[in-house]
């Protein structure tokens, strides 16, 4: 248990830790305000947190950084709550003031507002597919052998899909095949679309549809969900702005693992409620061991649809980024349901 002199000396090494990414000393701790120690009580008071694996000395310097451990504890029990500057004010009311029409629009509006808020990468992963429910479909001719699919979700996702087009399906099938998904699988949950496409609706495309095998082949390959959600980054290059990254091995490292899709999907998948905090060997990935990643699920019709995070230096801005991150996506949760109300 550390005493509150304890708490108040590692609370100031962070702070001043976040700010000038070089190892802080007693001397600069003594002339904090806050601080009435003096730069020898200081001193034994560091050493004696180095001891307890708080706080780390570098070969360098006398100053000392914080350690993994004194960072998850200034986490858990020293935060102190952000409060919003003007301009950060701003940029997040544009959330709401600019002209929205689907969900994608925005996920990829608010990992843009977080990457320039924080100077760190944002990362947002689109409205869960797998859990939404079919909203409308839409298929547009573009030539005689190709076409593009819309399809739209309760959840607000909305994917456009190139798709041939049969040669032997006339365009009155191809009109009667999309009223039959529209009136028949609209609000049927995606997981549940191959089920419902082998009973009721081979039947109405048999009754209704002159070359009804082609329309069904067409219609099945036209659902076919995705298998993930889709991954937006804002700043990606913001990392090399930070004194951390300067390694070329540790950027490289990180950039590969954002190109992989599965994986940010698989480490940020919102698989249960509320605010997540990892902090560097938490991460479970090499690739992530001198990082932070804060992130926080957003929901739509009572379940959790997506998550918006930030991945950033160990030595980041904690209780700036926790609130913005809370705060948009509350934001995103709004947007959701006003472009989206069902009775799901």
């Amino acid at each position: 248990m550390l005493s509150n002199r304890q708490l108040l000396i590692l609370q100031a090494i962070i702070n001043g830790y976040i700010k000038s990414a070089e190892p802080v000393g007693s001397r600069s701790i003594s002339q904090e305000k806050s601080i009435s120690y003096s730069p020898a009580t200081i001193r034994n008071e560091m050493a004696d947190l180095e001891e307890l694996g708080f706080l780390e000395k570098t070969h360098s310097s006398s100053g000392r950084v914080p350690s993994e451990k004194g960072y998850r504890h200034y986490v858990d029990h020293l935060l102190l709550p952000h409060h919003f500057s003007k301009n950060e004010v701003t940029n997040m009311k544009s959330l709401f003031e600019q002209k929205i029409l689907e969900a994608d629009q925005a996920v990829k509006h608010s990992a843009t507002i977080l990457s320039e808020l924080t100077s760190y990468v944002s990362i947002v992963l689109g409205p869960k597919m797998f859990d939404a429910k079919l909203k409308s479909i839409q298929v547009i001719p573009l030539r005689e052998d190709a076409a593009v699919a819309i399809l739209v979700t309760d959840t607000g996702h909305v994917e456009n899909k190139a798709v041939s087009l049969p040669a032997g399906l006339s365009s009155s099938d191809l009109e009667k095949m999309v009223n039959i998904l529209n009136e028949k699988l609209s609000g049927v949950p995606l997981y549940l679309l191959e089920q419902k496409m082998a009973t009721e609706i081979t039947v109405l495309m048999k009754q209704h549809i002159d070359n009804y095998a082609e329309a069904l082949l067409f219609a099945e390959d036209t659902l076919k969900k995705s298998s993930n959600e889709k991954v937006y980054y804002g700043g990606k290059t913001n990392l090399l702005n930070q004194p951390e990254f300067k390694d070329i091995t540790k950027v490289k490292s990180l950039y590969e693992l954002f190109e992989k899709e599965d994986m940010m999907h698989e480490l940020l998948k919102p698989n249960k409620s509320g605010l997540s905090i990892r902090i560097g060997q938490e991460n479970e990935n090499a690739a992530f061991e001198h990082c932070s990643i804060i992130s926080a699920t957003y929901s739509f019709n009572g379940r959790a649809v997506g998550t918006i995070g930030i991945v950033g230096p160990k030595r980041m801005e904690y209780p700036k980024v926790i609130s913005l991150i809370q705060h948009i996506s509350h934001d995103l949760e709004d947007i959701l349901k006003n472009l989206y109300r069902t009775d799901a």
